[in-house]
């Protein structure tokens, strides 16, 4: 609790009228029952009398200190600063007016008024202001790394240190600016503007606190109503040099991102390109605005079927805004286009978790289908034909193929390479086995697995496939002679 005046001690006889009769003995009542009830903490009331009392007597230094008091515990440190320095311009040796001066503007963050009054008390020589002046150095200590952290745009621990100092200095509107303006630089823009609403509620002039809300709509791309705050801080303080700042690149951000989306919309998409890269360049810290040139050009690179970048820049734009459904979407698309099908579907998990639509959970089953079949033998690969084959395409495919990895071919290789050509003869068994057959092709690319078909493909003899293909001489199925190879040679099924 703050220290009050102590009490009076009134001399009365029991013969004299105890009322008093002047308008000192009156204005000492007064403050000996605003005493009374500052030691019950009914400061609002206290806070009455005290004033009532300097009405009467507006010559005494103790009754301003005792509001100076009053005022302290009730959190109004301005009007107690004032009290309390009238209290010392009446009476220069009066040491509780010092120290009163030391606590408010430590509460104000006036640092300079607080060493000045601590230094005078400690000239008056009575009581000791040794706590006041430690403080004042931690407080100084806080301010100074804060000023580095800023200029070193690490704006957590500027927070940190604003909140130091807003512990010793509650009523400081400095630090509590400072706090905002960096709260909003991280992003956390329902905070900073909080903090200026509420300093705006007190002091609708405070051209700072407008300034930080200006700031928050611009880094939340709102950036019209970002403009008219900014306009009208320089019409309160003309040479604020953040909100010139500020304004000036929100004009040239907002002229850069609506030329890359005109070049966008007429497909001059490499244009586009590089404009929304120099716009990323105007001002790294506005994080939402950014975002979005991150998604626009990962847009134009897509377009330019450059998939790996538009990833990286959609990326960007995540690690920005991790709530940008279109970046997230964007990216998925890029990922199936690449065959990337694991992360797609992570990312269109993401999206059907943030966006319950149908649209959201179609493309995520058709990432996990995708997923799916690209987890099986690519049969159209082995074959070496598309999706879009024929069935005259993929028996040719496999007549070609067989006669070159047939292991009869490869009798004189190494065990390795035979090894290699039976699992490749092998395969393209299974391949035309499939694709031949119009039921289970059309199993196949709806994304069943193998081991769905009827009987696996245990049932599926890659030797009994070539000999549909291939007869020897005279019409024999059971033998085909290479002949076309310079030293010919023939085989016979098992």
């Amino acid at each position: 609790m703050v220290e009050v005046v102590e009490d009076v001690i009134m001399d009365s006889d029991d013969s004299e009228d105890i009322l008093p009769k002047t308008s000192e003995e009156m204005a000492e009542l007064k403050k000996e029952n605003g005493n009374q009830l500052f030691k019950i903490k009914q400061y609002r009331s206290a806070l009455s009398l005290y004033s009532e009392a300097i009405n009467l007597a507006p010559e005494a230094s103790a009754y301003y200190g005792n509001r100076a008091a009053c005022y302290m515990m009730l959190n109004r440190y301005r009007e107690a600063m004032e009290d309390a320095r009238k209290s010392i311009q009446l009476d220069p040796t009066f040491v509780k007016g010092y120290t009163r001066i030391v606590k408010c503007a430590l509460a104000l963050g006036d640092i300079v008024t607080a060493e000045t009054a601590a230094k005078q008390a400690e000239l008056l020589q009575v009581g000791s202001v040794a706590n006041e002046l430690r403080t004042i150095l931690t407080l100084k200590q806080h301010e100074a790394d804060a000023t580095k952290a800023y200029h070193a745009k690490d704006f957590r621990k500027v927070v940190y240190c604003m909140d130091r100092c807003l512990d010793i200095s509650p009523a400081c509107e400095k630090y509590k600016l400072m706090k905002a303006e960096c709260l909003a630089f991280l992003g956390r823009y329902q905070e900073s503007q909080e903090i200026a609403n509420d300093i705006l509620h007190f002091n609708k002039g405070s051209a700072d606190a407008i300034y930080v809300r200006g700031l928050c709509l611009y880094c939340e791309d709102n950036i019209d109503k970002a403009f008219s705050h900014f306009q009208q801080v320089l019409r309160l303080a003309p040479d604020h040099a953040k909100a010139m700042e500020q304004y000036k690149r929100a004009k040239q951000l907002k002229k850069k991102k609506e030329e890359g989306n005109e070049l966008f919309k007429v497909c001059k998409f490499q244009d586009a390109v590089k404009v929304y890269t120099e716009a990323l360049e105007i001002d790294p810290l506005n994080k939402k605005t950014n975002a979005k040139l991150y998604f626009n050009r990962a847009t134009a690179l897509s377009r330019l079927i450059k998939l790996r970048e538009a990833i990286a820049d959609c990326t960007a734009a995540l690690k920005l805004d991790d709530t940008y459904l279109k970046a997230l979407l964007r990216r998925a698309k890029c990922y199936m286009d690449t065959e990337d099908f694991e992360e797609a579907v992570k990312d269109y998990e993401k999206a059907a978790k943030m966006e319950k639509s149908r649209e959201n959970k179609r493309l995520l089953q058709e990432a996990k289908l995708a997923l799916k079949k690209s987890k099986r033998k690519d049969y159209y690969k082995i074959l070496g034909v598309e999706r879009s084959a024929t069935e005259d395409d993929i028996k040719k495919a496999y007549r070609k193929r067989a006669l070159i990895h047939h292991p009869d071919r490869h009798s004189n290789a190494s065990d390795a390479e035979k090894k290699e050509q039976e699992k490749k003869f092998k395969e393209l068994g299974e391949a035309y086995g499939i694709l031949s057959d119009p039921k289970k092709k059309t199993r196949y690319d709806s994304g069943q697995d193998m081991e769905d078909f009827d009987g696996g493909m245990s049932d599926i003899d890659p030797s009994h496939v070539f000999q549909t293909f291939f007869t020897g001489p005279a019409g024999n199925p059971g033998e085909f002679s290479f002949g076309n190879l310079p030293s010919g040679f023939s085989f016979q099924f098992g």
